[in-house]
């Protein structure tokens, strides 16, 4: 049977709108999955947000049912957000502040999106009312696009961003360290590198100090080789890169071995014992800023976990290795 002009034309407007709805998204197109997840979570009902229906979910490390866990306790957003969003894979991850039974936290979280649903929910929450209110203090955003000739592949961004792991792991100070001279660390809503000298005090030396100081620059703490007691930085998982902006989020474990590996030389031969005396693990979500090579900005959220904890979306044999991978692949 021969259509009509006017049959053609809204059989084409449907399957137009039927590709709009499943085809790929753009960068505001993921990232409005985050509120629309966000929304849903504070509404603490699932139905609100479109997930799809075998979609995995973790928090901090564990794997949930749907429903559970902050979706019970969540009840608003901050005003901080910071957004990687990789358009290639797919995924969009958002650190930002929340607020939970009216107390302050900070969220880290990571969306991959398939068919205009989510597929995959990845949460890790730090709960502390200072690391929220600290990163609305400090309020990065990051929003700038690079030029075009100034971008870098996913590739090279994910090696300039392990290649900061790789340094503090067993950190000996003889490294190759990234760092541009602006480059600035905030853990938990703090700055843990160049911080002001405290009024009366003297700034630490590298050359005599017998641990790494937050008033010392990036490169000045990895050069002091002060670090080394961070024994293995595991499953690292970079989990969104953004070339326009220069950016690399992670998830990634920090183990502490204690024992004798707490003991350990300096670069000029001294010998010192440092990093916690007990067997500890922090688990960290990780973002960088990178621009030409350098890594800029460095904002991190981290809790103690279990010693040796998986991520809930590794094999054993990732959860330990030391290997940074692409994980959007």
């Amino acid at each position: 049977m021969r259509l009509t002009p006017f049959a053609a034309a809204i059989l084409l407007a449907a399957a137009l709108a039927a590709q709009s709805k499943s085809g790929p998204c753009d960068r505001a197109c993921l990232e409005g999955f985050v509120d629309r997840y966000l929304d849903a979570v504070i509404a603490h009902d699932p139905t609100k947000a479109p997930i799809a229906k075998n979609a995995k979910f973790t928090e901090n490390g564990q794997k949930l049912e749907l429903g559970d866990g902050l979706w019970n306790t969540m009840d608003g957003k901050g005003t901080y957000r910071l957004f990687v969003t990789d358009v290639d894979a797919g995924q969009v991850t958002f650190l930002g502040s929340i607020s939970e039974e009216k107390t302050p936290a900070v969220i880290a979280l990571r969306l991959k999106i398939a068919n205009r649903q989510i597929a995959e929910i990845e949460t890790f929450i730090q709960r502390s009312p200072s690391s929220a209110q600290g990163f609305e203090r400090i309020g990065y955003k990051w929003t700038d696009a690079l030029p075009p000739s100034e971008r870098m592949s996913r590739e090279d961004l994910i090696k300039v961003a392990n290649m900061y792991f790789s340094g503090m792991q067993q950190n000996d100070g003889k490294g190759v360290y990234p760092f541009a001279d602006d480059c600035n660390r905030i853990e938990n809503g703090s700055l843990s590198t160049n911080q002001p000298t405290p009024p009366g005090q003297k700034r630490p030396d590298p050359k005599t100090a017998t641990g790494y100081s937050g008033q010392w620059g990036c490169k000045e703490q990895f050069d002091s080789g002060l670090l080394h007691f961070v024994t293995r930085i595991r499953d690292r998982r970079f989990v969104a890169v953004d070339p326009e902006r220069g950016l690399v989020f992670s998830f990634i474990f920090f183990d502490h071995s204690a024992g004798d590996t707490r003991n350990f030389e300096t670069p000029d031969g001294r010998k010192v014992t440092a990093g916690p005396a007990q067997l500890w693990t922090w688990q960290l979500a990780e973002l960088f800023q990178i621009q030409k090579g350098k890594i800029h900005q460095i904002e991190a959220i981290m809790e103690r976990a279990p010693y040796g904890m998986p991520s809930g979306w590794s094999d054993w044999e990732s959860g330990l290795s030391d290997r940074g991978r692409d994980a959007t692949k």
